[in-house]
């Protein structure tokens, strides 16, 4: 079973602090990579850059930096997987991005594919490149037929694999791997996993992202949103279950986003290894 954890760049000492007992916490299943976000545009690029090379430096575990094209030249791509390559840094997750409301130049990159061919073209297979999926749409898309039509260009451009969006409907994930493959894809798609801890958070994030939250699972959640421990106990039964069905159907790797935490991420991680 492969498993993998991302987290996100910390802006202060406490939280580098914190991050660097978490990654200690988490390495004890000896899990694949870390991975680490970018925020939008670009905003978190150094933070970001400090936190793999850390990750890279200070442990066993691969690091493996996310890589949004939006806001960016082809120069300081360059700048940034030439510092990645130079710390032995072998993974990259490429994403577009989300653009900044803000933004009246979106850059050189318009689409992820164009990133995932860009990387290709300069560093032949030396990165192997993780792309996201959106098992339930991607929020901008205009249907499913065309985020279908996206993801598979982003396979052709050179992608080795892709990691989802988290969800909370197995049958999500089973009939966009169906569709995927009768599309001609035939690379690992690793299930997102989202940990519910809290139901503002879990909330807002969904809104955002467009991940489905169904709604036996979001009454119960307004139920115990006040009592924390009911509401963890809950939340790990129903990922937990979630886990258990999509390994009993062959699903061999997860990806757990960790929000810079040690459990439940790994109690998770630990149910299913």
């Amino acid at each position: 079973m492969k498993i993998s954890f991302e987290f996100f760049p910390p802006r202060t000492n406490q939280g580098k602090e914190k991050l660097t007992q978490v990654r200690q916490s988490l390495s004890v299943i000896s899990p694949e990579y870390f991975s680490t976000t970018f925020g939008a545009g670009g905003t978190t690029q150094n933070a970001t850059l400090k936190a793999v090379l850390d990750i890279q430096k200070n442990g066993n575990i691969p690091a493996a930096p996310h890589l949004s094209c939006i806001g960016s030249e082809k120069s300081n791509i360059v700048e940034l997987l030439d510092k990645y390559k130079s710390a032995n840094i072998n993974r990259i997750i490429a994403l577009r991005g989300d653009i900044p409301s803000d933004m009246h130049d979106i850059g050189d990159f318009h689409y992820a594919n164009e990133l995932v061919e860009f990387i290709q073209s300069e560093y032949n297979d030396y990165f192997h490149i993780q792309v996201a999926a959106y098992p339930e749409m991607h929020p901008q898309a205009n249907n499913i037929a065309s985020d279908l039509a996206h993801f598979v260009n982003k396979i052709k451009a050179g992608a080795n694999g892709a990691t989802t969006q988290y969800f909370y409907n197995a049958d999500a994930y089973f009939r966009f791997r169906d569709d995927v493959q009768k599309l001609g894809v035939d690379i690992p798609i690793t299930p997102g996993i989202m940990p519910i801890i809290n139901y503002t958070q879990l909330l807002n994030f969904s809104n955002m992202c467009g991940a489905q939250i169904p709604k036996w699972i979001l009454e119960r959640l307004k139920l115990y949103e006040t009592d924390l421990e009911s509401l963890g106990d809950f939340g790990f039964d129903v990922v937990s279950n979630l886990c258990q069905t999509l390994k009993s159907q062959g699903v061999g790797s997860f990806h757990f986003y960790s929000m810079n935490r040690t459990e439940p991420s790994l109690k998770l991680a630990k149910s299913i290894v």
